[in-house]
């Protein structure tokens, strides 16, 4: 692609020289560049080429009010101006930061009153490595410190939350997953459900945590972790028997459950969490993007009282992290949940936005080149196949990828997830914008079946 601005060459030159992406392969960003984002506002993206891009996946899943909401950047600058920094070690705190905590705790689920901070969804999952064994060693069971994910979940990129996931692709690199934490299936039908039936398969997926459970022995397992719909691996909604048999599952054994509601989380669902959608009830619940709309970094983990009340008594906990409750992240994050409440967008979610999108996501299913369309609140996944019936791939063509860059190049972000496309636009998309989601989305198919030789 041709550069008709001349800053763009040297803000690519610069990327050459100076940046390392993450998740991006090194020799083909060396050979074409990044696209470069300059200006957002609403639902949209511009590029340094003044191309406007119907943002489809709300930045990494997080931007839920949309760009350019004026309310966050005066929260950001008057917090600035009053205390720009200082930190929660050592017995010391801050106003903002115990709001945000007392705000969280009110949407939470009934009985999760507590809030530790951090500075973002993979920090917050290495603290709940940290927290579930400190509770276990408190009561006496160190030897519990096994973790139970799942394959294909996606819980972070720091050590401890790049273990925790299931991503083969990161487990390659770093020599993971770390020692204590052990993997099941993926509740993933579409693809790995064979000749079972949705519901069969939702429930033999259940029990492979009961099967794991016991293959470690109960005495060494601290937890289960997983999102309630895994998003970076490819938007999975679980068959609807799954929930419930995990549910039975949990109550049967002496362990910790904790929803990463990273994604899920602050109406994504067209509810305040995914847990509240599936009425899961966990012990600890992992929280990021939403929480701020993604303006500023923040994540944190919210906590049952019983697992509080224990930690109550166990001296120190000794982790935290330089900018856990960043005052001025927690002012944005007080005035972003203001806005998803006063503006009762996550109402909207529910009644009208969720279901709109879900109705127009679905006419793609006549397209030849869709095998699946699912979906859930703002979250969608349309399954790219070469045979409808058997569900079978065009296998080695890399039709994702394919896909992919016709989005870009037509005006969407559209995420791939091997032949999977995903979207999770702003939660505050309008029934026009979707239709051009939509509209744009049937467009790049046709790109892509004509690419794929029909």
């Amino acid at each position: 692609m041709s550069n008709n601005n001349p800053q763009t060459q040297h803000w690519q030159d610069l990327s050459s020289a100076h940046h390392l992406a993450p998740f991006s392969d090194y020799t083909q960003l060396k050979n074409k560049g990044p696209r470069i984002i300059t200006k957002a506002d609403g639902v949209y993206l511009w590029d340094s080429e003044g191309h406007k891009i119907l943002d489809g996946m709300a930045g990494l899943w997080c931007v839920a009010i949309g760009y350019g909401r004026e309310e966050l950047v005066q929260a950001a600058s008057a917090q600035m101006r009053e205390l720009p920094y200082y930190n929660l070690f050592f017995q010391t705190a801050h106003p903002p930061a115990l709001e945000l905590a007392k705000a969280i705790a009110d949407l939470a689920p009934e009985g999760m009153n507590h809030v530790f901070f951090t500075g973002s969804g993979s920090e917050g999952n290495d603290t709940v490595l940290r927290l579930v064994r400190h509770y276990w060693a408190l009561k006496g069971k160190p030897e519990k410190k096994v973790i139970i994910s799942r394959v294909n979940g996606y819980h972070g990129s720091t050590v401890a939350g790049a273990s925790l996931g299931g991503m083969p692709g990161m487990h390659e690199q770093g020599d993971l997953p770390i020692p204590g934490i052990v993997h099941i299936a993926q509740p993933y039908w579409f693809d790995e459900g064979g000749d079972m039936s949705p519901d069969e398969f939702g429930v033999w997926a259940a029990e492979q945590l009961e099967n794991k459970i016991l293959e470690v022995g109960e005495d060494n397992v601290a937890a289960f972790i997983a999102e309630p719909i895994q998003g970076a691996g490819g938007v999975i909604i679980p068959p609807d028997t799954y929930w419930p048999k995990v549910k039975e599952v949990l109550a049967r054994y002496d362990i910790l459950f904790v929803a990463d509601e990273v994604i899920c989380g602050f109406g994504r669902t067209g509810h305040w969490f995914g847990s509240d959608y599936y009425d899961l009830a966990p012990d600890l619940m992992t929280i990021a993007k939403g929480l701020t709309s993604g303006y500023i970094p923040m994540g944190g983990v919210i906590v049952r009282d019983e697992v509080v009340n224990v930690i109550n008594q166990g001296g120190d906990f000794n982790h935290g992290f330089t900018y856990s409750g960043h005052p001025v992240a927690a002012a944005v994050g007080l005035e972003n949940l203001r806005i998803l409440r006063d503006e009762h967008i996550v109402d909207n979610v529910r009644a009208e936005a969720a279901p709109y999108l879900q109705k127009r996501l679905r006419e793609l299913l006549d397209h030849p080149l869709v095998g699946e369309v699912r979906g859930l609140g703002m979250l969608g996944a349309i399954e790219l196949v070469k045979d409808k019936a058997t569900r079978s791939r065009h296998e080695g063509r890399g039709a994702g990828m394919i896909c992919r860059q016709f989005c870009f190049d037509n005006g969407l972000i559209m995420r791939a997830v091997g032949d999977t496309m995903i979207i999770a636009p702003p939660l505050v998309i309008s029934h026009a914008e979707i239709d051009e989601l939509v509209s744009k989305a049937r467009l790049c198919l046709d790109l892509t079946l004509e690419a794929l030789g029909g």
